[in-house]
């Protein structure tokens, strides 16, 4: 096993077996070089100490952007969003939909994400199986974000093919047919919004209490509203990683399970372990893999010496299995305490929907196995060739 790798030429292999490059990596060097003059982090101390300096490490993204996507829609887009903003903009941004998120909001939630749930198991139980992803695992994210933020229930299949072609363009390399349908994606994505927008004008009946796209048209922070291109690239943003990241932590977490029967007996048996049970598979597989900061001045990372203005690639993999961190941190135990994992970040920018996403797990996680504790996995799952998303494409499992 090579001791670093490059993420602008990976190995054929590296999507398999990412958690042994990540190992070696891990081992060799506190900051691996890349061949563009970037450097990959693989500890779970260095990604902290980036984290937690955010005067330091920029999470704005416009140079490292402007070669890859030009001025285009995609630049747009993923230096307009709120992950890919700094203070003051980050600050005042997020201040305005947050309270999307707030412990009452989430409670009003939570009835309707048990339905769904109950929905999705009982056509479980009459198939006698289901393909988890597309039929459970991506339906109960992209159904509550779209509740959220007031998108009708007939156009939420659009949702899903924007958000791959748009979060797909973060890849590390991407083809020029990836680039203009991404491209496309966030203008379709943006005339979509604009409709919603123009019909929640026309006709204020049409807003319902609570729904995040007319709360933001008429938000205000400190006097100041969105223009209209934050607002679209907000609401983007939202549809997008609100049920990303979500859907695969669900189908991560259903296939761990299954590998690990004996972690299913222990939840049906101990229920009060439902909290530890979806941070062990936040840990195991963290959803998203890579993010990136951008040093405003020469840093030193564990020892290594980071010029000013090069990115650093966070590798949340590589940290969340950290041995200095997590003791056999190659074991899935759903009792795992304490569990400090990075997957949903640290800090200023730490995921605004986490406990939205927690919240999902749990019931879940809960339902499915106290509904179906015998479950089965009927194929092996299929992997994502994607390296910033640890993605299962499909999952089949059985009664």
């Amino acid at each position: 096993m090579p001791a670093g790798f490059d993420l602008l030429n990976l190995p054929a292999d590296f999507v398999p077996r990412a958690y042994d490059y990540f190992k070696a990596a891990r081992a060799a060097s506190p900051a691996c070089p890349n061949s563009d003059g970037s450097f990959v982090l693989t500890r779970y101390d260095d990604i902290v100490q980036v984290y937690r300096d955010p005067g330091l490490w920029s999470s704005d993204k416009q140079a490292a952007f402007k070669p890859k996507f030009g001025d285009s829609p995609l630049f747009e887009h993923h230096t307009t969003s709120l992950v890919f903003r700094d203070a003051p903009d980050h600050t005042r941004i997020r201040k305005l939909f947050q309270h999307a998120f707030t412990r009452k909001a989430l409670a009003a939630l939570e009835s309707r994400i048990e339905a769904l749930v109950d929905e999705y198991l009982d056509r479980l139980e009459d198939q006698g199986g289901m393909e988890i992803v597309g039929e459970f695992s991506f339906k109960l994210p992209v159904e509550v974000v779209c509740d959220m933020l007031g998108v009708p229930a007939g156009d939420r299949i659009l949702i899903r093919d924007w958000a791959l072609l748009i979060l797909g363009a973060l890849e590390p390399t991407i083809t020029d047919r990836q680039f203009q349908e991404g491209c496309r994606a966030v203008e379709d994505f943006k005339a979509y919004l604009r409709e919603q927008m123009a019909l929640r004008r026309r006709n204020p009946a049409a807003r319902r209490e609570g729904e995040i796209l007319s709360d933001l048209m008429d938000a205000e922070e400190d006097g100041a509203r969105l223009t209209e291109l934050e607002l679209l690239h907000q609401c983007i943003f939202l549809l997008n990683a609100g049920h990303e990241t979500s859907t695969n932590m669900l189908s991560h977490g259903v296939h761990e399970f299954l590998r690990n029967p004996g972690e299913i007996r222990r939840l049906i048996d101990a229920p009060a372990l439902i909290d530890s049970a979806v941070e062990e598979v936040l840990r195991y597989q963290a959803p998203i893999q890579i993010n990136n900061r951008r040093a405003l001045a020469p840093a030193n990372v564990g020892g290594a010496a980071i010029p000013a203005g090069a990115t650093v690639h966070l590798m949340l993999g590589a940290a969340n299995r950290d041995p200095a961190q997590f003791p056999d941190p190659d074991r899935f135990d759903i009792a795992r305490r304490p569990n400090r994992h990075l997957s949903f970040g640290l800090g200023v920018h730490i995921c605004a929907g986490n406990a939205l996403a927690r919240l999902e797990a749990k019931i879940a996680f809960q339902k499915l196995f106290d509904r179906f504790p015998g479950l089965t996995l009927a194929a092996p799952p299929v992997l994502a060739s994607r390296i910033r998303f640890r993605e299962v494409t499909e999952l089949k499992v059985s009664l």
